[in-house]
Protein backbone atom coordinates (compact mmCIF):
# COMPACT_ATOMS: atom_id res chain seq x y z
CA UNK A 1 0.00 0.00 0.00
CA UNK A 2 1.49 3.57 -1.17
CA UNK A 3 -0.39 5.46 0.84
CA UNK A 4 -3.78 5.79 3.00
CA UNK A 5 -7.29 6.95 3.57
CA UNK A 6 -9.38 7.44 6.76
CA UNK A 7 -11.73 4.78 7.60
CA UNK A 8 -15.11 5.17 6.28
CA UNK A 9 -13.81 7.48 3.32
CA UNK A 10 -14.09 5.58 -0.22
CA UNK A 11 -12.41 5.65 -2.87
CA UNK A 12 -8.98 5.30 -4.51
CA UNK A 13 -6.07 3.25 -3.37
CA UNK A 14 -2.25 3.22 -4.72
CA UNK A 15 -0.61 -0.20 -4.52
CA UNK A 16 2.60 -0.83 -5.71
CA UNK A 17 3.43 -4.24 -7.46
CA UNK A 18 6.92 -4.45 -6.27
CA UNK A 19 9.27 -2.45 -3.86
CA UNK A 20 11.39 -0.43 -6.61
CA UNK A 21 7.22 0.85 -7.86
CA UNK A 22 6.24 1.43 -3.86
CA UNK A 23 9.76 3.50 -3.48
CA UNK A 24 9.05 5.57 -6.37
CA UNK A 25 4.93 6.27 -5.66
CA UNK A 26 5.85 6.84 -1.86
CA UNK A 27 8.65 9.58 -3.34
CA UNK A 28 6.11 10.96 -5.62
CA UNK A 29 3.46 11.55 -2.90
CA UNK A 30 6.17 13.00 -0.25
CA UNK A 31 7.26 15.27 -2.53
CA UNK A 32 3.32 16.52 -3.16
CA UNK A 33 4.16 15.75 -7.23
CA UNK A 34 1.00 13.31 -7.32
CA UNK A 35 -2.14 14.45 -7.79
CA UNK A 36 -5.07 13.24 -5.52
CA UNK A 37 -8.17 14.71 -5.56
CA UNK A 38 -11.52 14.40 -2.86
CA UNK A 39 -14.78 15.49 -2.85
CA UNK A 40 -17.17 15.63 0.49
CA UNK A 41 -20.52 16.90 1.85
CA UNK A 42 -19.69 19.09 4.35
CA UNK A 43 -22.10 21.10 7.29
CA UNK A 44 -23.30 24.67 6.53
CA UNK A 45 -21.75 26.82 3.78
CA UNK A 46 -18.49 28.47 3.62
CA UNK A 47 -18.25 31.82 2.51
CA UNK A 48 -15.32 31.57 0.04
CA UNK A 49 -16.17 29.68 -3.46
CA UNK A 50 -12.47 28.55 -3.22
CA UNK A 51 -9.26 28.87 -0.76
CA UNK A 52 -6.75 27.14 1.03
CA UNK A 53 -6.58 25.94 4.43
CA UNK A 54 -2.86 25.99 5.75
CA UNK A 55 -2.66 25.19 9.34
CA UNK A 56 -0.20 22.29 10.70
CA UNK A 57 -1.74 19.25 12.25
CA UNK A 58 -0.45 17.06 15.00
CA UNK A 59 -2.08 14.33 17.25
CA UNK A 60 -4.76 16.23 20.02
CA UNK A 61 -3.45 17.03 22.91
CA UNK A 62 -5.57 15.18 25.05
CA UNK A 63 -7.18 13.12 22.67
CA UNK A 64 -4.88 10.22 21.23
CA UNK A 65 -7.11 9.40 18.84
CA UNK A 66 -7.75 12.95 17.28
CA UNK A 67 -5.67 15.21 15.21
CA UNK A 68 -6.03 18.77 15.73
CA UNK A 69 -4.95 21.90 14.49
CA UNK A 70 -1.19 22.29 16.32
CA UNK A 71 1.08 25.15 16.13
CA UNK A 72 4.84 23.34 15.47
CA UNK A 73 2.85 20.54 14.16
CA UNK A 74 3.55 19.41 10.57
CA UNK A 75 2.73 21.01 7.81
CA UNK A 76 -0.73 20.52 6.39
CA UNK A 77 -2.03 22.01 2.95
CA UNK A 78 -5.73 21.86 1.57
CA UNK A 79 -7.11 23.45 -1.53
CA UNK A 80 -10.85 23.50 -1.95
CA UNK A 81 -13.73 24.52 -4.26
CA UNK A 82 -17.20 24.42 -3.91
CA UNK A 83 -19.17 22.55 -6.24
CA UNK A 84 -22.60 23.19 -5.10
CA UNK A 85 -24.43 24.93 -2.19
CA UNK A 86 -27.44 23.16 -0.38
CA UNK A 87 -29.86 24.36 2.22
CA UNK A 88 -27.78 22.78 5.19
CA UNK A 89 -24.52 21.10 2.91
CA UNK A 90 -22.27 22.38 0.71
CA UNK A 91 -20.68 19.33 -1.99
CA UNK A 92 -16.75 20.64 -2.60
CA UNK A 93 -13.63 19.43 -3.68
CA UNK A 94 -10.72 18.89 -2.52
CA UNK A 95 -6.67 18.82 -3.71
CA UNK A 96 -4.46 17.68 -1.20
CA UNK A 97 -0.97 19.59 -1.09
CA UNK A 98 0.44 17.35 1.99
CA UNK A 99 -1.18 14.23 3.32
CA UNK A 100 -1.58 14.30 6.99
CA UNK A 101 -3.92 11.84 8.77
CA UNK A 102 -7.10 13.20 9.06
CA UNK A 103 -6.09 16.51 7.00
CA UNK A 104 -9.39 17.16 4.81
CA UNK A 105 -11.67 16.25 7.84
CA UNK A 106 -9.46 17.97 10.50
CA UNK A 107 -9.71 21.24 8.09
CA UNK A 108 -12.80 21.54 7.39
CA UNK A 109 -13.86 20.87 10.97
CA UNK A 110 -11.09 24.02 11.79
CA UNK A 111 -13.16 26.30 9.39
CA UNK A 112 -16.10 25.26 11.37
CA UNK A 113 -17.77 23.13 8.23
CA UNK A 114 -17.22 19.49 9.22
CA UNK A 115 -17.62 16.80 6.77
CA UNK A 116 -21.56 15.41 6.81
CA UNK A 117 -21.51 11.96 9.03
CA UNK A 118 -18.19 12.68 10.90
CA UNK A 119 -18.54 11.94 14.18
CA UNK A 120 -15.35 12.58 15.55
CA UNK A 121 -14.50 16.05 13.97
CA UNK A 122 -18.50 16.99 14.03
CA UNK A 123 -21.64 16.05 15.69
CA UNK A 124 -21.06 13.17 17.45
CA UNK A 125 -24.66 12.60 16.59
CA UNK A 126 -24.63 10.06 13.44
CA UNK A 127 -26.81 12.03 10.62
CA UNK A 128 -29.85 9.70 9.48
CA UNK A 129 -29.04 7.86 6.30
CA UNK A 130 -25.21 7.94 6.61
CA UNK A 131 -23.40 4.84 7.80
CA UNK A 132 -20.30 6.72 7.98
CA UNK A 133 -18.93 9.99 6.38
CA UNK A 134 -18.95 11.72 2.63
CA UNK A 135 -16.00 11.74 2.11
CA UNK A 136 -14.39 10.23 -1.26
CA UNK A 137 -10.89 9.43 -2.76
CA UNK A 138 -12.15 10.72 -6.17
CA UNK A 139 -8.88 10.63 -8.09
CA UNK A 140 -4.91 10.24 -8.07
CA UNK A 141 -2.48 11.04 -10.66
CA UNK A 142 1.56 9.80 -10.70
CA UNK A 143 3.64 9.23 -13.05
CA UNK A 144 4.56 5.39 -13.62
CA UNK A 145 7.51 4.35 -12.34
CA UNK A 146 8.78 1.83 -14.80
CA UNK A 147 7.54 4.11 -17.90
CA UNK A 148 7.20 7.67 -17.06
CA UNK A 149 3.82 8.27 -18.29
CA UNK A 150 1.85 10.38 -16.28
CA UNK A 151 -1.46 8.48 -15.18
CA UNK A 152 -4.77 9.73 -13.92
CA UNK A 153 -7.31 7.61 -12.51
CA UNK A 154 -10.78 8.31 -11.14
CA UNK A 155 -13.77 6.95 -8.78
CA UNK A 156 -17.37 7.26 -9.36
CA UNK A 157 -18.95 8.92 -6.24
CA UNK A 158 -20.34 5.80 -4.29
CA UNK A 159 -24.16 5.21 -3.79
CA UNK A 160 -24.82 6.49 -0.37
CA UNK A 161 -23.26 9.82 -1.55
CA UNK A 162 -25.36 10.42 -4.36
CA UNK A 163 -28.26 9.57 -2.45
CA UNK A 164 -27.56 11.82 0.08
CA UNK A 165 -26.74 14.67 -2.40
CA UNK A 166 -30.00 14.08 -4.38
CA UNK A 167 -32.16 14.34 -0.69
CA UNK A 168 -30.56 17.32 0.36
CA UNK A 169 -32.61 20.78 -0.79
CA UNK A 170 -31.68 23.17 -2.87
CA UNK A 171 -29.68 26.31 -1.34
Amino acid sequence: IVHRIDKDTSGLLVVAKNDSAHQSLAAQIAAHTAYRGYEAIVVGSPREEQGTVDKPIARHKTDRKRMAIVEGGREAITHYTVIKRYRGYTHMAFQLETGRTHQIRVHMAYLGHPVAGDTVYGPSKPLKGLQGQCLHARAIGFVHPRTGAYLEFSSDLPAYFTRFLQALPPA
